[in-house]
Order: C-alpha cells, then structure tokens, then sequence
C-alpha cells in the first residue's frame, strides 16, 4: 500500500468519525466520499473480470458495501440545529461499522501485498477466480457503494426531515 492510500483510507474514515459530534449535511459533506473514492476508483480500477466466479465476488462486494453504507446511514441521525442548519450526527456505532469497513478492505489490500498474496492466489485457484484484478475490482466497488448508499440515504433523511418542517409549518411555507 502506498502513502497515498493510506492517505485516502484516513480521509474517508474522518469524514464519518467527525460526524459524532454532528456536522452540517451539505451537498459537499455528501459528494466529499464519492470524490476520495472516485480517485481511488481511478487509479486502481481498470476493468471489472467476468471470467470464472468473478462476478460472484464482485456482486459480493458490491451488496457488502450497500449494506454496511446503508446500516451506517441508519445509525446517524439527521436533524436541524437551533440555528436551522441541517445536521447529521453519527452514533459510535455507525462510525465503529464504518471504520470496520474501510479497515477490512485495508488489511486485505495490506495483507495480500506484504506475504499472503500467495494465500489469495491458493484461494483464487479454489474457488474459480481469476486473480488479483478481481479483489481489486471488487472491493474498490464495495467501497464506492458504501460511500453512495450513505450518501443517498442520508441525501434522502436530509430532503424528508426538510420538507416535514415544511408541511408541519403551514400552506405558506410550501408555496414561499
């Protein structure tokens, strides 16, 4: 693993860990992970193999990351300060599920390059994988659906928490 993806597994555990102590929800707080993975998804994602059980793996990790995104999502609340400005607030548990998450994926990545790789390989030949492309490619989509069923989701609190102060205010406050 290089620095720099150190570097961006720090980025995308801090945006959830400050979340604890609430931060506003803005379209920069929602978009921020889907760029830090975005770079990642870039540098290492070339193709997504198709051969032997690829796809199961790839599925995989596609509906691993939606549904460790979405539990996250469930456990951060999203409301509005005294001040008006929309919040979400990660519990401990929401922040400790997102840190496992990204943490899995680093110790694999760390661990398949500094002397399991031929572990993974003897795994890969057992279960009609194709090789390391297909660990990569599953889980940079395992982390970029994490990142977008979150974001979506909490996008989604955000909009209804808004408009139930919209219709709890009265008829003028939807037309104005």
């Amino acid at each position: 693993m290089s620095l720099s993806d150190c570097l961006l597994d720090l980025l995308l555990v801090a945006v959830v860990v400050r979340q604890v102590r609430g931060r506003p929800l803005t379209t920069r707080t929602l978009v921020l992970p889907l760029v830090i993975v975005g770079v990642a998804a870039g540098e290492y994602l070339r193709s997504v193999p198709t051969a032997g059980n690829d796809p199961w793996l790839v599925a995989g990790g596609v509906v691993g990351g939606v549904l460790l995104g979405t539990a996250c999502a469930a456990l951060t609340t999203v409301g509005r300060r005294a001040d008006g400005v929309l919040v979400a607030t990660t519990s401990l548990a929401g922040a400790a599920l997102w840190v496992v998450g990204v943490g899995a994926r680093t110790a694999f990545g760390a661990v398949a390059e500094h002397g399991g790789g031929a572990a993974v390989l003897q795994f890969d030949r057992a279960h009609g994988l194709t090789g390391f492309d297909v660990w990569t490619a599953a889980l940079i989509l395992m982390s970029l659906a994490e990142v977008l069923s979150r974001s979506l989701a909490l996008g989604l609190r955000g909009r209804a928490v808004s408009r139930r102060e919209a219709r709890a205010a009265g008829p003028a406050a939807l037309t104005g």
